[in-house]
């Protein structure tokens, strides 16, 4: 079960290009691009977020008091 061999790929394209059709395979291409375009986008604006500002936790000293251990006695 290695890669697909010339024969088998075109064997593929040929069942996408029946599937779909021929006038839509540019359109999800270019949709496709898109994606992987907004995507590598939105991942360089986190890092760079990341990076810039440290996070910061809102009511994180009530947090801690509240999540302090209890002292039970057992009878």
């Amino acid at each position: 079960m290695g890669m697909p061999s010339g024969t088998e790929l075109l064997i593929i394209f040929g069942i996408i290009v029946l599937l779909f059709g021929a006038k839509k395979i540019p359109d999800l291409a270019k949709g496709l691009g898109k994606g992987i375009k907004n995507f590598k986008e939105e991942m360089k604006e986190t890092d760079t977020v990341a990076a810039d500002e440290p996070k910061k936790v809102e009511g994180s000293e009530e947090v801690a008091s509240s999540e302090a251990p209890k002292k039970t006695t057992e009878a």
